[in-house]
């Protein structure tokens, strides 16, 4: 399409064509207002191509040596549908690989593919992004808990190995609406606002007593990377941390603040975190036992503290912002 302030149309070069024949160009030229370059160009166009010379042609180069190639661009899209990773993860993974693409250059690709926005593949278009933001300004500023129920494993696979109306798959289903013993696991995690250093534990309940105990280990934890003192504990209004005995491990020196019902956002770095932990470990593949999930999910936990760059931390991991912060003088309790 021609710009607003073009002196030909396709009209107007056909015309010009028609005016050149027996006639010098440069003449043709100077009566319809153009350089004789212009004037020549249509022509010889017109000689080379017929009528389809006279239309506009596309500006994008015939090679592109720099370009991404297909492989990549299929990899991009794979890692965007499959796992869900953001534009800088992707970017992070393609480094990894020896590919060497900028962060905008990935965007672009998924805006390509339609897959710039989350809600594009997400179910039903959910989001996570709350409207607001609670931000920690400082290691162990504020430590959110949360608790996650998942179904065990049997020996031999769930219904992700045997199917839905498998044999192995009815008597799991009978076992947990029976109340048996094992047959959900229950995993407490803890992420500190500030850097998103994470801590989780697979226990087999979610009572007061079992909250508590995590929650003292998960302060030997914390403070083993330098978080020496919590200022705030933030959890939802769940019966195990409301009880008498989560509240002494608590301490009287740390705030806990309970999120209003029904407004999951409150605790939002705890929620994402589960998040990303169902889609990268609990759900990113068949396991055979809780055994073998469980021991991918101690493998996963070490990477995504030291080895997985993370948005909230500029592209790094979060023990990276937290050995940055940590160095200063922590600012008093209040």
């Amino acid at each position: 399409m021609s710009h607003r302030n073009a002196p030909l149309s396709a009209e107007g070069r056909r015309r010009l064509v028609e005016r050149c024949q027996g006639r010098p160009i440069s003449h043709v030229a100077a009566e319809m207002g153009i350089s004789r370059a212009c004037a020549s160009k249509w022509v010889n166009r017109y000689r080379r191509y017929g009528a389809t010379g006279l239309y506009e042609r596309s500006s994008v180069p015939h090679r592109s040596p720099r370009a991404a190639s297909g492989a990549t661009v299929a990899a991009i899209e794979a890692w965007r549908r499959e796992h869900k990773w953001s534009a800088a993860r992707i970017t992070a993974e393609l480094a990894a690989c020896g590919t060497m693409l900028d962060r905008r250059t990935v965007t672009r690709h998924l805006a390509r593919l339609g897959l710039a926005r989350r809600r594009f593949i997400d179910p039903a278009g959910a989001s996570n992004r709350a409207p607001g933001r609670i931000t920690a300004y400082w290691p162990g500023h504020m430590v959110h808990l949360d608790v996650k129920k998942v179904g065990r494993i049997p020996d031999g696979g769930g219904w992700r190995v045997h199917g839905r109306d498998s044999a192995q798959t009815r008597a799991a289903d009978r076992a947990k609406s029976a109340g048996a013993a094992g047959g959900y696991l229950y995993l407490h995690s803890a992420v500190d606002g500030f850097s998103r250093l994470a801590y989780t534990e697979a226990l087999g309940d979610e009572k007061g007593a079992t909250a508590a105990a995590f929650l003292a280990r998960a302060k030997v934890f914390f403070a083993a990377h330098g978080i020496t003192h919590l200022h705030r504990v933030v959890t939802d209004n769940g019966a195990c941390y409301r009880s008498q005995v989560f509240s002494r491990i608590v301490g009287r020196r740390t705030k806990h603040r309970r999120t209003r019902p029904f407004k999951p956002q409150h605790n939002g770095k705890a929620e994402r975190y589960q998040r990303i932990m169902a889609e990268e470990v609990l759900y990113a593949r068949s396991y055979g036992s809780e055994g073998e999930r469980s021991a991918a999910l101690a493998t996963w936990n070490i990477h995504y503290n030291y080895h997985r760059p993370h948005s909230a931390a500029g592209g790094q991991p979060p023990v990276s912002r937290l050995h940055a912060a940590v160095t200063n003088v922590q600012p008093s309790y209040s």
